[in-house]
C-alpha cells in the first residue's frame, strides 16, 4: 500500500473575538474571510493565496500565544512562493497597513530571509523561506 500524501495544512487559531480577528487579518493582512458566526462554535475561515486559516472563538480560558505561555516560538510561520521578492513585498505591504513587526526583514543565521508581526491577539507570526547551503530556498527555483 502507498502511503498517503499530505498537499496542504490549515491553522486554526482560537480567539477571544473573532469577528475582530478576522477584520484584522482582511484589513492589515489582505486575506478574504468567509464568516460562519451562526455555527454553534463561531468561526471564520481566511484564505490568501495557498494559506488557509481558520479562526474559532474561544469560549472559556485565557488566549495566549506560545512566546507568553512557553516563552518561545511562532504561533504560525507562512512561507511565501516566490522568496526573496515576495516575503519582502508581503513585509512593505504588511508594515504598509499598520501591522506591528517586532522582528524586522533580516537573514537569521541559520539562512533564512524572514520577519516576524504581532496580530491583534498578540500571536506572533514569522514570515520567510529558508535557504538550502546551495543558496536555493526550500521548494523554489534556483536563486540567480
Amino acid at each position: 500500500m502507498t502511503a498517503a500524501r499530505l498537499s496542504s495544512c490549515a491553522i486554526v487559531f482560537v480567539c477571544p473575538r473573532v469577528e475582530k480577528t478576522a477584520e484584522y487579518y482582511r484589513e492589515v493582512l489582505g486575506f478574504r474571510v468567509v464568516e460562519h458566526y451562526e455555527q454553534a462554535e463561531k468561526f471564520a475561515a481566511l484564505y490568501r493565496d495557498a494559506v488557509e486559516i481558520v479562526l474559532v472563538q474561544a469560549n472559556q480560558g485565557e488566549v495566549l500565544p506560545n512566546r507568553e505561555r512557553y516563552g518561545a516560538g511562532f504561533d504560525a510561520y507562512l512561507v511565501p512562493d516566490y522568496p526573496d521578492e515576495t516575503v519582502e513585498s508581503f513585509y512593505n505591504e504588511v508594515q504598509g497597513k499598520g501591522a506591528q513587526i517586532v522582528q524586522p526583514l533580516e537573514t537569521t543565521p541559520y539562512g533564512s530571509l524572514e520577519f516576524a508581526f504581532r496580530d491583534l491577539d498578540g500571536r506572533i507570526v514569522g514570515v520567510g523561506h529558508v535557504k538550502k547551503e546551495d543558496g536555493r530556498f526550500f521548494g523554489s527555483k534556483p536563486v540567480t
